[in-house]
């Protein structure tokens, strides 16, 4: 690795809305450390609207070109952000490459994939770094540290539940996402997030894992069922959408429109198929049982179509337990065309937002306790701007140990396959049949 007064050219590929974080940062904060010298996608419209947000003239490569985009621009970091699916072709050729690589969760979407990067990882010696922004989230450095300090002593079980409003969790089932071979399911996609934490929070690994799931509220046959489905394969330009809160018009969204309805003509993706049309093979309410190396086990549920967005998690411990309540929405308001509005999308204000946090410690024989952690601005809890500077800004001691390496991100994968293997088998499911890391 360089040191922190080396320069770095850093490349970008897949340059969809995800990437912004990164494009912004490294052509903002980190400019002075980090050359930005190449964007590299599928679609060249996406390259050239990034270049126009960040005020620059990056070299633009198709995926074709990927590896000669690498020698000509003499790349030594690349950063990943591609459909789940691509993410090891790009990884394998980086590290290959002689680069490191940073790639966004989940670090890819199977057994042998994953195989691939860790064995490219450990043959060419190159650094891989994985996303996981949650690992920087205040509310979730104060966990594990209540948990490392023995608050509630050696920890016996985890019931953690995760809850997607229906704005969030409508839009897995519009996107590619809703295709289990390009994302893996929210098993993988989503969970790798949910997962990951339990093990740094435990420092532990998973062994076994069962699980069911299923398609309940999104799809054909759902929406049929329920008197929800609207006969439109896509939202934009159909008159059958225009009155449904499921859809999302990407016409009154500045972003979207630019990344993605004007980006169609060169790769005819459509970001916004109908929740409830044919083609959805990802479930969207699953259970989960888990136990891990230390004995702990966890009890884990996601539900995908909530009335409100956050999530529930409690620890039990030989000492005591220790509660999380996170609200991220307390309502979901329809997304509806309005007379002089516009329609309300995922991460923007709807005037619903309550942002409550609490942290509970309850110790045996003592009052329940209330831990003050403050809560800050800005994507996943604050967590994005520190995981930023831990990737590209200058390097520190964390005795929390949030970096998360291409063996953590195995280790997260891991758990959400074996679901989807259970899924599948209805058995329990040994992680180590799957991916033995």
């Amino acid at each position: 690795m360089p040191s922190d007064t080396a320069r770095r050219r850093c490349a970008v590929v897949g340059l969809g809305a995800r990437a912004r974080m990164f494009t912004t940062a490294l052509a903002g904060p980190y400019a002075d450390r980090i050359d930005l010298v190449g964007f590299c996608d599928v679609n060249p419209h996406r390259m050239a609207v990034h270049n126009e947000w960040i005020g620059a003239s990056v070299p633009a490569y198709g995926a074709e070109d990927f590896t000669e985009m690498l020698r000509r621009e003499r790349v030594d970091l690349v950063v990943v952000c591609t459909v789940d699916r691509t993410h090891d072709h790009y990884i394998v050729e980086a590290l290959e490459a002689g680069c490191d690589v940073v790639t966004e969760k989940p670090m890819t979407t199977d057994a042998d994939r994953a195989m691939r990067i860790l064995d490219a990882q450990r043959r060419t010696g190159r650094q891989v770094r994985v996303a996981f922004n949650y690992r920087y989230n205040p509310v979730h450095a104060a966990v594990r540290e209540t948990l490392a300090a023995g608050e509630i002593g050696e920890i016996g079980s985890v019931h953690f539940e995760w809850l997607l409003d229906l704005r969030h969790g409508a839009d897995y089932f519009r996107r590619w996402h809703r295709e289990k071979a390009n994302s893996g399911g929210l098993m993988v996609h989503k969970a790798t997030h949910h997962f990951d934490l339990v093990n740094w929070w435990l420092g532990t690994e998973p062994e076994t894992v069962y699980a069911h799931g299923g398609l309940f509220f999104y799809g054909d046959e759902a929406g049929t069922r329920r008197g929800l489905a609207r006969d439109y394969a896509r939202a934009h330009g159909s008159p059958a959408a225009a009155d449904d809160p499921f859809a999302v018009r990407m016409a009154d969204s500045p972003l979207l429109s630019a990344l993605y309805l004007d980006a169609e003509a060169a790769d005819g993706y459509h970001r916004d198929q109908n929740v409830f049309g044919p083609g959805v093979t990802i479930e969207d309410d699953m259970a989960v049982l888990v136990r891990y190396a230390t004995g702990s086990t966890l009890t884990y549920h996601l539900t995908a179509y909530a009335p409100w967005e956050g999530y529930r998690i409690a620890f039990n411990g030989s000492e005591g337990r220790l509660e999380l309540l996170v609200e991220e929405s307390t309502w979901t308001r329809p997304r509806v065309r309005v007379p002089g509005g516009s329609a309300v999308l995922h991460g923007e204000s709807a005037g619903d937002t309550a942002g409550r946090t609490e942290l509970m410690l309850r110790r045996f024989w003592e009052p329940p306790r209330e831990l003050k952690v403050r809560t800050e601005d800005g994507g996943h809890g604050g967590g994005d701007v520190r995981m930023l500077e831990d990737l590209f800004g200058v390097s520190v001691a964390d005795p929390l140990g949030r970096a998360a390496d291409a063996v953590d991100g195995a280790r997260s994968l891991v758990t959400g396959l074996a679901a989807n293997r259970s899924f599948e088998s209805g058995g329990p499911v040994r992680t180590r049949d799957l991916l033995d890391v």
